[in-house]
């Protein structure tokens, strides 16, 4: 996946905006005002912090070694680090962009979550 390709599949979901809060550099993409997906797109290897659930967030760890790890500068347990330059499948890369982004509307107040659901 391109920096183009995963800024593109980011603001791809409902109701996303991009945001720099930290640099120039850092897209922050957020939901609700909530972070689901933070990256430098200009970073070698491309990596990108997504959130998830913490079971899964260790056994990804295992079946994607070096790929996958905890969260930098994040709360591990809750988040990973991608590398979505390298190994992983496509798909799988937009899967956990995808469930980044489900947990997280998960967590906004239902009043929000029921506009997100309106065409």
């Amino acid at each position: 996946m391109t920096p183009q390709e995963l800024r593109a599949f980011c603001l791809s979901f409902n109701a996303v905006a991009e945001d720099f809060p930290f640099n120039p550099d850092t897209s922050v993409f957020k939901v609700g005002g909530k972070l689901f997906a933070l990256t430098r797109l200009d970073a070698q290897p491309l990596t990108v912090n997504l959130k998830c659930d913490p079971e899964d967030a260790v056994r990804l760890r295992g079946e994607h070694e070096g790929l996958i790890v905890p969260g930098y500068h994040m709360n591990k347990r809750h988040w990973n680090t991608v590398t979505v330059d390298g190994g992983l499948p496509r798909r799988l890369v937009e899967e956990l962009i995808e469930d980044s982004y489900d947990l997280v509307v998960a967590g906004l107040p239902k009043a929000e979550r029921l506009r997100l659901d309106r065409p």
